[in-house]
């Protein structure tokens, strides 16, 4: 099963998350498919702190790729926010 899913690429208490397209059974920061974007918790500003590339989540989903649970908040967060 794939999933599309975050990453963790920080440090000790300086988080940083890609947005990745990997297969359930990989490792939370291991191999993947492909990179869709990225968040960055520590920025204050909302808009500035990720970006999603939303014409290839919508292909990935469209191909049975299955958005974890904040992958799904942040999605609508974005197109609600049109960032």
């Amino acid at each position: 099963m794939i999933k599309i899913r975050l990453s963790l690429q920080g440090t000790k208490k300086k988080p940083f998350y890609n947005i990745i397209v990997a297969d359930s059974r990989s490792p939370r920061d291991g191999k993947f498919i492909e990179q869709l974007g990225f968040l960055n918790p520590n920025k204050s500003c909302k808009i500035q702190n990720m970006h999603l590339n939303i014409p290839r989540i919508q292909y990935w989903i469209k191909n049975g790729a299955i958005p974890t649970k904040k992958i799904k908040q942040l999605i609508k967060f974005t197109i609600q926010n049109k960032i």
